[in-house]
């Protein structure tokens, strides 16, 4: 008998209730003569000609509340489609897309990697162009050691995220992405490429401005540190360093959401003794904090998207917002 996560389930049910929702197979994934399938959701404007936000979870199967973040999005808003005026006007000026388990045997396994031990965020066709942290930034010893990369190229899964990624950015007029993991520092923390260099993405600057807009729209909800991946460590094979290394001729804002789970492990320190204790709170009344921390910025990059503030930029503004950005990040 075939054994579903609980999540992947609460998606295909979805998935059947709301017929508004646009789902398709991206991938299935072999896995003990069973096959689970990496699911693309959308909801919104069709065409090319509008912004999309994509929101991304279980990268990493043992990163439960990433999942569970991104699904309460999905639910909220199929919930209030239903009644919220505002919200079907919003939508037809958007697209929203929803991987929200990347992983689906990870999950299942209740491990960082894929069922052929793999870390499907240090997969992918790139090399870092620095050295890179011993072991975290992706390793090629042997699959028993975390954080391998594998020796038989890209996996399925890494494969089926990035196809779909690059049919998001021809097929929209602008694309932000929200990749949501957890397991790292105390803090909350907005990644953006590179992972694997100390060179600026491209969009910077729109990212720089993003974070602007934010920190002035919402002071209160503020509790993001905004970095390079790079300055934090850095890695092989990132999904998202290979997706934004072509020079885009649209906006695209790659950014990685890491909830800092120490905060969840130094209040419960009994956490330990549980490897899923590393990076989600056990406890029922953190868990829905943390399902409700993160809602204001996700609905932010919505509204953002729609207002078509990043795409109507002015070329003044833009440089005036990459010098900033660079004299922030990119001084040492």
């Amino acid at each position: 008998m075939q054994v579903v996560p609980t999540e992947l389930q609460t998606l295909l049910e979805l998935i059947e209730r709301y017929p508004q929702l646009h789902a398709r197979t991206l991938a299935e994934v072999e896995f003990k003569s069973h096959r689970y399938p990496v699911i693309s959701a959308e909801v919104g404007a069709k065409g090319c000609d509008v912004p999309c936000i994509l929101f991304v979870g279980g990268v990493h199967g043992v990163e439960v509340i990433g999942i569970q973040v991104i699904m309460a999005l999905l639910e909220s808003i199929l919930s209030r489609l239903e009644w919220d005026s505002q919200l079907q006007q919003l939508l037809t000026k958007i697209k929203l897309a929803f991987v929200p388990i990347v992983n689906p045997v990870g999950l299942l396994n209740g491990t960082r990697c894929n069922g052929q031990r793999v870390d499907l965020m240090r997969n992918a066709p790139i090399e870092a162009e620095t050295k890179v942290t011993f072991l975290v930034g992706g390793q090629k010893l042997s699959s028993h050691l975390p954080w391998y990369r594998g020796h038989q190229g890209v996996e399925q899964e890494t494969q089926a995220l990035i196809q779909y990624v690059e049919q998001l950015k021809t097929n929209s007029s602008s694309l932000i992405s929200l990749d949501a993991h957890s397991g790292f520092g105390m803090t909350d923390h907005i990644w953006f490429p590179f992972a694997g260099s100390s060179k600026p993405v491209s969009s910077v600057g729109l990212i720089y401005y993003l974070e602007q807009l934010y920190q002035s729209s919402y002071p209160y909800h503020n509790h993001y540190s905004f970095s390079p991946q790079s300055l934090i460590y850095r890695t092989h094979g990132d999904i998202w360093d290979y997706l934004a290394t072509p020079k885009d001729d649209k906006p695209f804002l790659p950014l990685t959401l890491e909830m800092g789970s120490w905060n969840w492990v130094k209040k419960n320190p009994r956490q330990m003794f549980n490897f899923a204790g590393f990076f989600n709170p056990q406890k029922q009344h953190r868990q829905l904090r943390a399902l409700r921390k993160h809602t204001v910025l996700m609905h932010f990059l919505m509204d953002l998207a729609a207002s078509r503030e990043l795409e109507n930029m002015n070329l003044e503004l833009l440089l005036k917002q990459n010098n900033a950005a660079l004299n922030r990040w990119y001084q040492c």
